[in-house]
């Protein structure tokens, strides 16, 4: 693993440290901008909208986000797993 991949590491570590939303906002608040927050947001949003069934359009409109993006997310919902997982409701 390279110098970069742990530093990914240790930080996914940290978050998962977490035990609440006040301590992850102040964490994010530190690491992030306003505006990288809010797209990350827009795109968990998007994803949400695209499993419950929602056409581009209709996402696109609701999310605020663009359809370069849009794209992006669909792929990760269709072939990925990290937004499946988070946002299927299922228990772990």
């Amino acid at each position: 693993m390279d110098h970069k991949e742990e530093k990914i590491d240790a930080l996914f570590s940290i978050i998962l440290q977490l035990d609440n939303l006040a301590d992850c906002r102040a964490l994010f608040d530190d690491l992030c901008t306003r505006k990288e927050l809010e797209k990350m947001a827009e795109r968990i949003y998007a994803a949400k909208l695209l499993l419950e069934g929602k056409t581009y359009n209709q996402v696109m409109s609701q999310a605020d986000i663009s359809s370069a993006t849009l794209s992006r997310v669909s792929r990760c919902v269709q072939y990925g797993t990290g937004y499946r997982q988070v946002l299927s409701g299922d228990d772990k």
